[in-house]
């Protein structure tokens, strides 16, 4: 199947890009309401708190596996395993552990459920790293990041407020196994062949390849600093739903007023995670990350938590700086670009570091705000969190490519 090369998307992958979104959108349908819901059925806050922690671990240790193995086995049978995780996850968790209220059971079917999207999106966006040439390559996985959020936040977001209603609570999260099923179904339909897997190698073979996650950051120390600048990325994202919503209502905003402007955000986040692909592939991804990702974040986290003190007349004001912090988030997209075309080899090491960097923020920020809140507030939580962002941009000067590091050098001898 050929696309248009202007279009970004390798032509042989594209139905994986429709599956990526409807697995997401199925793994996202509990994202709003699932703590408040088992806190109605009687978990307490510490409970609800160590689920999502132990849910956040298996995330993150899923990241860092997900890209050497797609490497050494192969993307679509790391994709297939995440299926039936996810799938195993989700009937202990919904058909065991919630009926009678479980917490061991709960604790760990939905750790194990989290092994799920890791090892099937980002396999896949290590796949689209191997399949795409450079010149469009920011492009490619600006498509993946849109794919992924809209499906995560924003399709499974609208489909939970819709089904909850009509079907129920138990009922949406066993619909969710349907989902995935869907999104799995089209991964079927994509040829394996152009992937330079390492198959036939043996499986000693296969368990060094798995050490390369970690050998990489010795052999490159810059993809060491990409995974560092991808944790920043989200670590706000993660950090944000666990004191800001209480500290909007000190301000008059409602809860629904707050979803609307949460919905906001990731609606832009979608749209600016494919258009800071183009801009990346334009004027350098480099420039991108560290003016609109970096500096754009740490402006615009400020002006997002400020804005919500003028609540009288600053609804849309607050949306506005909110949709534009969304934006921003997405100036980061290009590093899925930037760190693997740091090594001419062991791509998927560098995907494993960088997907590491995906997944740990779902429990950096919480434990961020939880060590921080005390001692010095709402207000200097979010001053470290736009602190964080400017660090990333001073970080990503460093992330020079060999052939711009080539050139710097010819500049200096001439």
């Amino acid at each position: 199947m050929k696309l248009d090369k202007s279009i970004g998307i390798p032509g042989h992958l594209l139905f994986g890009y429709f599956g990526v979104l409807i697995f997401m959108m199925g793994d996202g349908v509990e994202q709003a309401w699932l703590s408040p819901y088992l806190l109605d059925r009687g978990l307490d806050i510490q409970q609800s708190a160590l689920l999502y922690t132990v849910y956040g671990v298996t995330i993150a240790v899923s990241s860092w596996f997900s890209g050497v193995l797609a490497e050494s086995y192969g993307p679509q049978k790391v994709m297939m395993v995440g299926v039936m995780a996810y799938i195993l996850g989700t009937v202990g968790f919904v058909g065991y552990g919630i009926p009678e209220l479980d917490f061991s059971i709960m604790l760990v079917t939905y750790a194990f459920r989290g092994f799920g999207y890791p090892l099937f999106a980002y396999a896949f966006l290590v796949w689209i790293t191997y399949a795409s040439p450079k010149e469009s390559l920011g492009r490619a996985v600006g498509w993946f990041w849109f794919v992924f959020t809209g499906g995560l936040n924003v399709l499974g977001a609208y489909y939970s407020s819709w089904a909850i209603i009509h079907l129920g609570y138990l009922e949406t999260l066993w619909s969710s196994i349907f989902w995935v099923l869907i999104g799995a179904s089209f991964v079927l339909f994509l040829k394996n062949e152009t992937f330079p897997s390492s198959n036939g190698e043996g499986t000693w073979s296969k368990i060094r390849e798995l050490s390369k996650g970690l050998t990489i950051i010795k052999e490159e120390p810059k993809v060491l600093l990409g995974g560092v600048i991808r944790v920043i990325n989200t670590t706000a994202q993660f950090a944000f739903p666990v004191f800001l919503p209480l500290y909007m209502a000190e301000h008059g905003f409602t809860t629904k007023e707050w979803l609307q402007i949460w919905g906001g955000i990731f609606t832009s986040n979608i749209i600016f995670n494919l258009l800071f692909g183009f801009i990346g592939d334009f004027i350098g991804w480099r420039k991108t990350i560290m003016w609109f990702g970096g500096v754009g974040c740490g402006i615009s986290t400020l002006l997002f938590y400020y804005g919500t003190q003028f609540h009288e007349s600053g609804f849309w004001l607050v949306l506005f700086f909110g949709v534009l912090w969304g934006a921003c988030l997405a100036g980061y997209v290009p590093l899925s670009a930037l760190v693997p075309s740091l090594v001419k080899q062991n791509k998927g090491g560098a995907m494993a570091i960088l997907n590491l960097g995906a997944g740990l923020p779902v429990f950096v920020g919480p434990i961020l705000v939880g060590l921080l809140i005390g001692p010095i507030g709402h207000e200097g939580v979010v001053w470290v969190l736009s602190g964080l962002y400017f660090v990333s941009a001073i970080l990503t000067k460093f992330l020079v490519l060999p052939k711009e590091r080539s050139m710097e050098l010819l500049k200096v001898e001439t």
